[in-house]
């Protein structure tokens, strides 16, 4: 009986089984997250100051929208809420002056489609200053 080892042997470690072993988890971890909120955008909406800064002194034109979508510029009710209506509402609003400033004053309830309506009809005409009114946070609460 040779009870004797021939030469000796180091243990080795197959590596193989171990990688395969990697690839499997790491496919099993990539399948089984879950991607929450991806497609949420973060922004940070800028804030209104409580004081108006006037750029330009001319008398803008104020084109005000109420609940129904109904427009009035400058106080004077538009007949219809169609756009060739209001662009000629705001054409005649205009007068001689090339580019006065403009003021949405819209409900906060009023149809999304009609404050459209209005810039669009702006645009049109050449009304390039254009500003939404607001109110502060703490006028609303009086």
């Amino acid at each position: 009986m040779n009870l004797r080892r021939s030469r000796s042997e180091e243990p080795e470690i197959n590596l193989i089984p171990l990688i395969d072993i990697l690839f499997f988890l790491l496919l099993f971890f990539m399948l089984s997250t879950t991607f929450k909120d991806q497609s949420l955008i973060h922004i940070d909406l800028p804030k209104a100051s409580q004081q108006q800064e006037q750029e330009n002194k001319e008398k803008p034109i104020d084109l005000t929208i109420d609940v129904q979508g109904n427009f009035y510029v400058n106080g004077t009710q538009v007949v219809n809420t169609q756009i060739e209506t209001l662009k000629r509402a705001l054409q005649h609003a205009m007068g001689e002056r090339e580019h006065p400033p403009l003021t949405i004053n819209a409900d906060g309830k009023t149809p999304h489609q009609a404050v459209v309506t209005a810039m669009d009809a702006a645009r049109q005409v050449g009304l390039a200053h254009l500003s939404i009114a607001t109110k502060n946070s703490a006028e609303v609460k009086r």
